[in-house]
């Protein structure tokens, strides 16, 4: 008799129009689908919690995401051991690598897998377990990262960096994501990137993101790999400023370093990561530093590894209770962060001297107004409509309600970057990108 494997994602709350999360899938439960058929099993993934399931399983894989996100994971579990008591149930991902016994505790699982699992590691996601056909593929050249930054969890994960120097044989479609903690650490980098470059698809060339970044530290340590991404089609650059204002003059050497490679200032993206140890005062100041730069920001908010819930809401006034509120930081100042950063955002990717919620609304009453004042002097702007925002300016932490448009998008923009923790979601999107860990690492953890 054939036995059957039942792959599970929980319904996460990944926001649709996140654009960090729009391209996740999950990568360790497709490679551990294909691990699976390899010895003669069926497969089924399924997401959510499934009423209708005419597949009895033997084994149930439950992946799991960030620690905030634990509730669901628990929920799955719990909800597919209720139908199918005989089944062995396992538990991998973020959450189970990080915090196994609480894992084991919570959903009841037979066995926590914790880190990558090393047989499903070696196979290919298996992408027609996915309901849609896809355009692009997720991808690593390594796993791990040699840094240890405090915030960051990716080595208690993958402690040891392993790369390959060739992944020619792996790209199947003109679109790749890379799940890779740190790329350019790789010995192979400059290799893969000429490889990268001359690799075709049907006669089409081959188009590639790094959701995770680029360490820019070693982009500076030799400048020919900025040229090397670029020659390869690198779309969205993304670097990182994550400590203070004595770093400024680093990270504008690193945009310096993307610019004088082909890419615009407005394509870079800096992850900046907030809710922790700077206050929102030396934030805001480095937010205005990126808009000088005219580069966007992909903000990441800050959550330790042992939060185990997440509510935040960015319509109303909220106590650390609904979620983790950093001592240095105020529920109203985490809101007016996130805000100005949107609103910065749209300002450098549409060309805008200032923000008005006229200019991305077509049925606001004062439209065609704000868009004949832009490029006006302030004053004649500021004289004319109100609920104008300069990018410029210093912008205090006081309570404010979010446009409409605003209140649609709860997450950060870079909440995949870190499991601060750090990413899942009802039904896979396309590729692209809080502690520094990266998808997929942390999604093939699950059972042998």
């Amino acid at each position: 008799m054939t036995r059957r494997a039942l792959l599970v994602q929980p319904a996460f709350p990944i926001p649709p129009k996140s654009k960090n999360h729009k391209d996740f899938l999950p990568i360790g439960l497709l490679k551990l689908g294909a691990w699976y058929k390899s010895r003669g099993w069926d497969v089924k993934l399924v997401y959510g919690n499934t009423l209708e399931l005419n597949f009895i399983p033997n084994h149930i894989l439950v992946t799991s995401l960030f620690t905030y996100w634990s509730e669901y994971v628990v929920d799955s579990a719990r909800y597919y051991k209720g139908l199918f008591p005989k089944a062995k149930l396992y538990v991998g991902g973020i959450y189970a690598s990080l915090l196994p016994d609480d894992c084991k505790k919570r959903t009841g699982a037979d066995e926590v897998q914790v880190g990558v699992h090393p047989q499903a590691e070696k196979y290919e996601a298996d992408y027609s377990l996915l309901d849609e056909k896809l355009d692009y593929q997720i991808l690593h050249t390594s796993r791990g990262c040699f840094r240890r930054c405090s915030f960051c969890y990716t080595w208690k994960i993958e402690p040891e960096f392993k790369g390959l120097c060739s992944i020619r044989d792996k790209i199947h479609k003109n679109r790749v994501v890379f799940y890779d903690n740190n790329l350019l650490y790789n010995p192979c980098v400059k290799d893969l990137l000429s490889e990268m470059a001359e690799m075709r698809v049907n006669g089409k060339p081959v188009h590639y993101e790094s959701q995770s970044g680029f360490d820019g530290r070693l982009l500076v340590k030799d400048s020919e790999i900025a040229l090397l991404l670029k020659a390869a089609r690198f779309e969205n650059p993304r670097i990182a400023w994550d400590h203070g204002l004595r770093d400024a003059p680093h990270i504008k050497k690193q945009i310096a370093l993307l610019v004088h490679a082909g890419y615009k200032a407005k394509e870079i993206y800096v992850f900046m990561l907030y809710n922790w140890r700077m206050p929102f005062k030396e934030l805001e100041q480095k937010r205005r530093l990126c808009w000088q730069w005219g580069v966007q920001i992909a903000d990441c908010r800050f959550r330790p590894y042992t939060q185990l819930y997440d509510h935040f809401d960015s319509r109303v006034s909220q106590t650390s209770k609904d979620y983790f509120i950093h001592s240095r930081w105020t529920d109203a100042e985490v809101k007016s962060f996130r805000r100005n950063i949107r609103r910065q955002n749209i300002c450098v990717r549409m060309g805008f001297s200032y923000y008005h919620p006229a200019l991305e609304r077509k049925t606001h009453p004062d439209r065609q107004t704000a868009f004949e004042l832009l490029g006006q002097p302030r004053a004649v702007v500021d004289a004319t409509l109100d609920e104008v925002w300069h990018p410029e300016s210093k912008h205090s932490s006081m309570r404010e309600m979010p446009t409409s448009k605003e209140a649609q998008t709860q997450p950060s923009s870079g909440d995949m970057k870190y499991q601060l923790p750090m990413s899942a979601g009802s039904r896979p999107r396309k590729p692209l990108s809080s502690e520094r860990i990266r998808l997929d690492s942390l999604q093939s953890h699950i059972p042998r």
